[in-house]
């Protein structure tokens, strides 16, 4: 399995990249620079690195990187400073998400090609009737005022959901929604569910990071898993926070 990573210098990115090479899988990543990359990475011959700005390649580029990979992962976020919050891109994860789906199709795959979205449990799944709080509707239209990344968050899933849709003949998609992020040092017990079992805004739950990369590289490697979530969003708990 050949998979494609795009955020794999980001501190979830990197838990996937390393579930994804445990699973003995070829792993492709762009980054913007190799410099805080693993030393593992560099020397392993399972890894193929490529250093540049994602969204300042050209169609003919992200078509090459795409072709002959069997899934794409996207890991992609916003810096949580001033400049990663308000700066641009101020659409990188759907810009992303809509010029590697638009490189998959123009590649003319033999079979669909995974898609794996890390999205946010804050993003309601509108494809489903997933019931909030006025209070949560409020913050939530504040967020969009005042935060692009969430904006951008809801672009990119929504992309999925209604342009990419349940029967394209190229792509296969799942946006996974994590709650509140952590970070610990191997997979423990985690929970999946269709949709937020908790208040992403007044009673939010945590999953660590490598929990996070561990589901998606299982969904890239496991079918049935994938058939059970595709053309999804499901949400993941660490087990011991989703009660």
């Amino acid at each position: 399995m050949k998979v494609l990573v795009v955020g794999a210098s980001g501190a979830t990115g990197r838990q996937l990249v390393n579930q994804l090479l445990m699973q003995g899988n070829e792993v492709k990543v762009i980054v913007r620079s190799m410099d805080n990359l693993p030393k593992s990475w560099k020397e392993n011959n399972q890894v193929e690195i490529i250093t540049a700005s994602l969204l300042d390649l050209s169609d003919q580029d992200m078509s090459k990187h795409v072709s002959g990979c069997d899934s794409v992962a996207s890991c992609l976020g916003h810096n949580l400073n001033w400049k990663g919050i308000y700066g641009q891109p101020r659409k990188l994860v759907a810009d992303a998400t809509r010029r590697l789906c638009s490189a998959i199709e123009n590649y003319n795959p033999n079979r669909p090609v995974k898609y794996v979205l890390m999205n946010t449990s804050g993003n309601q799944n509108r494809d489903l009737n997933e019931p909030i709080s006025f209070a949560q509707k409020c913050v939530i239209s504040l967020l969009r005022l005042l935060l692009p990344p969430h904006v951008d968050n809801e672009k990119a899933a929504d992309y999925l959901r209604t342009e990419i849709g349940q029967n394209n003949k190229y792509i296969q998609w799942v946006a996974v929604r994590p709650d509140g992020l952590i970070n610990e040092n191997k997979v423990t017990e985690y929970e999946i569910h269709p949709s937020p079992i908790r208040s992403a805004i007044f009673n939010a739950g945590k999953v660590s990071r490598i929990n996070v990369g561990h589901f998606m590289s299982e969904l890239i490697n496991d079918n049935n898993l994938w058939n059970k979530w595709k053309g999804q969003m499901p949400v993941i708990y660490s087990q011991s926070s989703s009660s």
